[in-house]
Order: C-alpha cells, then sequence, then structure tokens
C-alpha cells in the first residue's frame, strides 16, 4: 500500500469492515481518527493500529447527532488535514414476524442516509478550500435492488450509493475524489446475526484490502466479490413477478435485532 494517505478518519470502525480497514491503514506516519458506538471494542482497533505505528485518535460517537459531527470533523481536520473520509457506520435490523417496525425504519435511514451525510458533508467543505481530498461512502451489493428481507437496508444503501455515484462527478473540478463501495457478505456484527446461507462470505481483512486498492486507484464503483456481482446484475434484471414468486422463500432476520455494523 502506498503512503498517499497521511490523514484518514473512518466511522463504524470498532468492528467488521471499520475496523479492517482501520488496521490495513495503520502505519508510521499516517494519523487515524476511528469512531464507534462501542468503546471496548473500539479501543481493541486503537491499541492494534497504535502498535502498527499509526498516531490514533479514537472517539465514541452517534454519527446521527449533526452538530456534533460536524465539530468533530472540523477538530478531526484541524490536528490533520484530512485526505480520506470513509463514511462506513451503518446498521440494520431484523425483519421476522411483522418485519420491520416504523422506529426501526427511521433509525436505518437516521444513521444509514443522515448519518453518512453528516460525516461528509463538513469534510467536504475543508476540502473544497484545499482543491483536493478523498470521500468514501459504504453502500452494499443490497442496494441494488429492494429485498423483502430487509426493505430499509436496502433503500438506504440504495440513496447512498446512487448519491456517491452523483457526488464523484459533481466534486471532480473541485479536486475531490468519490468512490463508492458495495460489498457483498462480509464478516460484521450484521452478518454475524444471519442464521441462512451467505453466498460467496468473505473476512472482513480480505474485504478492507480490496477496498483499498480500489481506492488507490480512485475506482468510482468498488463492487465485490465479482461473483456476487453477477448475481445482482441478473437480478437488477428479473421482472417484478419473479421476485414476488422468490419472497416468500427469502429468509428474514431476527425480529427485533438491530445490528451495527456494514
Amino acid at each position: 500500500m502506498s503512503f498517499q494517505y497521511h490523514a484518514i478518519l473512518i466511522t463504524g470502525a470498532s468492528s467488521g469492515i471499520g475496523a479492517a480497514l482501520a488496521r490495513q491503514f495503520a502505519r508510521t506516519g499516517v494519523t487515524l481518527f476511528i469512531s464507534g458506538r462501542d468503546q471496548t471494542r473500539l479501543r481493541l482497533v486503537e491499541n492494534e493500529c497504535r502498535a502498527a505505528g499509526a498516531n490514533v485518535f479514537a472517539d465514541v460517537l452517534d454519527v446521527t447527532a449533526r452538530e456534533t459531527m460536524a465539530a468533530y470533523v472540523s477538530q478531526c481536520d484541524e490536528i490533520a488535514a484530512l485526505s480520506l473520509v470513509i463514511a462506513n457506520a451503518g446498521i440494520s435490523a431484523g425483519t421476522g414476524g411483522d418485519g420491520e417496525s416504523p422506529e426501526q425504519v427511521r433509525d436505518i435511514f437516521a444513521t444509514n442516509v443522515a448519518g453518512v451525510l453528516n460525516t461528509i458533508d463538513p469534510a467536504i467543505e475543508k476540502m473544497r478550500i484545499r482543491g483536493h481530498g478523498q470521500i468514501a461512502v459504504v453502500a452494499s451489493q443490497a442496494s441494488w435492488r429492494g429485498l423483502p428481507s430487509a426493505p430499509a437496508y436496502c433503500a438506504s444503501k440504495a440513496a447512498i450509493r446512487t448519491y456517491g455515484e452523483g457526488l464523484r462527478g459533481a466534486l471532480a473540478p473541485s479536486g475531490i475524489k468519490v468512490n463508492v463501495i458495495c460489498p457483498g457478505f462480509v464478516k460484521s456484527r450484521i452478518t454475524d446475526a444471519n442464521d441462512f446461507p451467505m453466498p460467496f462470505f468473505m473476512q472482513a481483512d480480505k474485504a478492507a484490502r480490496k477496498i483499498v486498492r480500489g481506492l488507490e486507484r480512485n475506482k468510482g464503483m468498488i463492487a465485490f466479490p465479482w461473483p456476487m456481482n453477477i448475481l445482482i446484475g441478473m437480478l437488477k434484471m428479473a421482472p417484478q413477478w419473479v421476485l414476488d414468486l422468490a419472497a416468500s422463500r427469502i429468509p428474514k432476520k431476527t425480529s427485533g435485532i438491530k445490528q451495527i455494523g456494514n
């Protein structure tokens, strides 16, 4: 990995892809700003990254708090001008029984959509002034089509994917790179709760390596694994009646569980 990133901010870094990305970037000469909701897990990631030589600032944060996030990102940028911001924090919820409750749906959108905006908006403001920087938003392979097993999750990730795709072109004249990350099933607190088969399941460290390579090459869309890309491509083209027929066979998460991660 190159040294093109000297100051990196990662949300949702206490587990899953976020933690794995922090470990991938950790090295001497790199300043990491990592955040999450679980102090114990976040401290473990912080210690690992410090041991690798990185300068680490770890904070327990709620990305849904707009003013708090604006102050946090600004403070991080003052410590070390941010070269890369990865809006990774996200949640999912169970859809068993009667499906997602109205409260769960709103929580998912608050974190997965508003939380991403709360993270990247203040960073973009700083990067515009400097005329360079890089923003990455973590969507999902689930963003390509609404699935009955997780409608709110699919919709929230679709919103971020589409926004990121448009933002890439909108910010290019300002010298800011934008990348959209669409992973498949990756080891995380979300997938830990799944009790059904997950095709092409991937460990978080392997996923992080793929993401880092894509970011360094400034790929607009970092979607993996490739067999899942093919499967999703077929799903996107499938008529609605086929999805309706298959809906009853799609496994559902356990109702009432909220998982934080990707």
